[in-house]
């Protein structure tokens, strides 16, 4: 725990009895956590956190058993709910059951698109795991943890986009501000919201900047806003995202017998000799070319 989560100490009245177990899954931006154990105490004091911190807040559902947790003058009973912490202040916490499991997941304060002298507000008070966004959030985190181990990592990275989405709905309900996102931090997660689901339909030929400003309910204008700030347009983004797409399954040996032009259609490609062109102005030789390339080893591309 020390060495892989934050600097803790633990006691319990029985170490020799004492069991624990911790699974961990690597969601990309967020992490999420199952902890089974026998009664304990964690204590995180001001000099734990000097030794080493994560800069987490984490959001940890009781499963089994019943946890009591402590922070910034907040003391809470949890069996069933939720319960939110920050890692950059002490905190007290401990399992009283005879075996207790708890969901701990772990978000970055820098990614919550929520007003942090807001959420300071409700750290340490229970969160109703039964009912609205705690349940929704609740079941999904339950079943991600089920689940989890047999997906692949980029199923992973696109359930932790998910899990960031809940966990922000869900405290903002509890804030009483749905819209308590300063501004550019509520920009910020529609950016994320569009790129995501520019990821999910990239072999839709119908994928056009307007039909993404539908789909979300803005302006096309506030589209192209969205994306002043970064690198590339909107369009130089879902082209880049197909050509990486379509590349990718080409350097794969199980694709050998799948002409290029149904995986430059797969990847939402209407024209094959478009699809060529772009592919040689962005990579310095043809489809055909670079299949050909990855079947005898690695090559510089420009």
């Amino acid at each position: 725990m020390s060495n892989h989560v934050m600097p803790v100490s633990l006691s319990t009245r029985h170490p020799a009895d004492f069991r624990a177990h911790i699974a961990d899954l690597d969601l990309g931006a967020v992490r999420l956590s199952a902890l089974t154990c026998s009664p304990v105490l964690s204590r995180r004091t001001s000099a734990h956190v000097r030794r080493g911190d994560p800069e987490q807040l984490q959001l940890a559902l009781v499963t089994r058993g019943t946890f009591q947790i402590a922070q910034r003058g907040h003391q809470s009973v949890v069996a069933g709910d939720l319960v939110l912490t920050d890692t950059s202040r002490p905190s007290e916490g401990a399992s009283i059951d005879e075996q207790s499991t708890v969901g701990i997941l772990q978000v970055p304060r820098s990614i919550l698109p929520l007003r942090h002298d807001k959420v300071d507000g409700i750290l340490g008070q229970r969160i109703r795991g039964d009912r609205g966004t705690g349940a929704i959030l609740g079941g999904f985190m339950s079943t991600l943890l089920a689940q989890g181990p047999s997906c692949r990592p980029s199923e992973l990275v696109n359930m932790g986009s998910v899990a960031l989405d809940l966990a922000t709905a869900c405290l903002a309900q509890q804030l009483g501000t749905p819209d308590a996102a300063p501004p550019e931090a509520r920009a910020q997660e529609m950016f994320q919201r569009v790129t995501r689901f520019i990821e999910y339909n990239l072999g839709d030929p119908d994928l056009t900047p307007q039909a993404i400003a539908d789909h979300h309910n803005i302006s096309l204008r506030s589209l192209y806003s969205l994306f002043s700030g970064h690198p590339v347009s909107v369009a130089a983004h879902i082209r880049q995202r197909r050509l990486d797409r379509a590349r990718a399954e080409l350097g794969r040996p199980e694709s050998g017998g799948h002409p290029v032009q149904t995986i430059a259609a797969r990847w939402g490609f209407s024209s094959a000799p478009a699809f060529s062109r772009t592919f040689r102005d962005v990579y310095g030789m043809t489809p055909s070319e670079y299949r050909a390339a990855s079947r005898t080893g690695p090559r510089a591309f420009r």
